[in-house]
């Protein structure tokens, strides 16, 4: 029997957990909280339960011996730890965070080892390379050129269940979501590099009607130029990596930005109340008739949105926060997860679109997209799980069934790869909807 070693057992976990012993592969679920993971495990005869934490580089170098495969779904910041034993041993690896310049740095090594480090199989990073990939290649091996490439991605609650200001409510990593807040932009548009520092990246979003769910609003995802090496199309005059929210995220979260409301710098908050962290950012006297001096500060009439947004989370409230030294980040963050978190009972959703112009030798152009649209099951599975988790899972099968032979640092780019995954993930009912010959008035504007 195939070992599968899970390092972290987060909110994406449990549906690798699941596909995996039904497939008959034995799993062990390593992580700090050992209940977590005996909870996903489910006391199934092929699972194991670990309590681990990843200062016992001991334990691990033992877990990676004795299995076939790691799947690392830890912080991306321990990866390389886990790396570091995969090679030692010559076992595989699967991740799915996005390839840092440290372990592209071990493709030699891993290719020496015999090993594939597969990172990025998951949604975004992931699906989203995958469902590219099969069209750009497509494309090409019609002697055709991408001209433009948009592809944008959100993690979103379901529209019956986005009814606070903000249109937004977490299903991963909360703190990772409020985090990407303070990223820049960078992307080509029209043949120009357009930089986006962190201050702007909220304003101006751009929109998109999404089929069934309506209009979306659309802003930068970090650095797309690096994409068009990534996907081998040094032709296009677009290169365009976004984030899907409903309207009412970016111009609530861009005021907060303008607050410095997710600034990591820290002070000594003891005593303090809410209304007067929102004084002491604005640089108010006081807290009185605080909703009105922020107001003035961020020069919106005082029943404008983004005002009361923040005075649905409590940011007005005369109210202990109960700190000490620390970062309006943690206060901020912390105040939108106990307010915003997806209930038990509420669907939440993934919108994944590529918008393609693509022209061929004979001068014709068409418009290409691709959608997939998912929810989630109430109390069983996240979309967001299953479609971080799922794409791993089957990666992790092919690799123990042979069918991944390349060996080295990996992305999901290769039709070795992203074919079969792809299939898969249809019979999963997950998938992506293909739309060619569109006309070039269906491209984003």
């Amino acid at each position: 029997m195939k070992k599968v070693l899970i390092l972290g057992a987060g909110l994406v976990v449990k549906p690798i957990v699941n596909h995996l012993l039904s497939k008959g592969i034995h799993v062990t679920v390593a992580t700090r909280t050992k209940s977590k993971a005996e909870a996903m495990i489910s006391g199934h005869a092929n699972g194991t339960a670990i309590a681990w934490t990843v200062d016992d580089e001991a334990a691990l170098d033992q877990m990676v011996a004795t299995h076939d495969l790691s799947v690392s779904l830890l912080p991306y910041t321990h990866h390389l730890l886990v790396a570091k034993y995969c090679l030692k041993h010559k076992k595989n690896m699967v991740t799915t965070s996005y390839v840092k310049p440290e372990m592209q740095a071990l493709d030699a090594q891993a290719k020496e080892a015999g090993i594939i480090i597969l990172n990025e199989l998951g949604l975004d990073p992931g699906i989203d390379h995958m469902s590219a990939m099969r069209i750009i290649d497509n494309v090409h091996n019609r002697n055709g050129k991408i001209e433009e490439f948009y592809s944008i991605c959100g993690a979103l609650p379901a529209p019956e269940a986005a009814k606070n200001p903000f249109k937004y409510k977490f299903s991963w990593s909360p703190k990772g979501v409020v985090m990407a807040g303070n990223n820049d932009g960078k992307y080509l548009r029209h043949g120009k590099v357009v930089e986006v520092p962190t201050e702007d990246l909220f304003k101006n979003p751009l929109q998109v009607n999404f089929d069934k769910v309506g209009l979306l609003e659309v802003y930068p995802n970090r650095d797309s130029i690096s994409y068009i090496d990534i996907y081998g199309i040094p032709e296009t005059k677009t290169m365009m990596r976004g984030t899907f929210r409903f309207k009412g995220w970016c111009e609530s979260i861009d005021a907060m930005k303008k607050l410095k409301l997710i600034s990591y710098d820290t002070f000594d908050m003891t005593g303090m109340t809410y209304a007067q962290l929102i004084a002491r950012q604005i640089g108010a006297a006081d807290a009185t008739n605080i909703k009105a001096k922020t107001a003035e500060f961020l020069k919106l009439d005082v029943n404008a949105h983004e005002l009361t947004a923040l005075e649905w989370l409590g940011l007005f409230e005369d109210k202990p926060m109960g700190r000490g030294e620390d970062s309006p980040f943690e206060v901020t963050s912390d105040v939108m997860i106990a307010k915003m978190e997806l209930g038990r009972n509420e669907r939440d959703m993934v919108a994944l679109q590529h918008t393609f112009l693509a022209s061929y030798p004979d001068g014709s152009k068409e418009v290409i997209r691709s959608r997939m649209l998912d929810f989630g099951t109430p109390a069983t599975d996240t979309s967001i799980a299953r479609t971080v988790a799922l794409p791993a899972a089957i990666g992790v099968e092919m690799i123990l069934n042979g069918e991944i032979n390349v060996k080295g640092v990996f992305r999901p780019v290769i039709p070795e790869i992203y074919n079969p995954v792809l299939d898969a993930l249809e019979k999963l009912d997950i998938r992506m909807e293909e739309e060619f010959g569109l006309p070039l008035s269906e491209n984003i504007s």
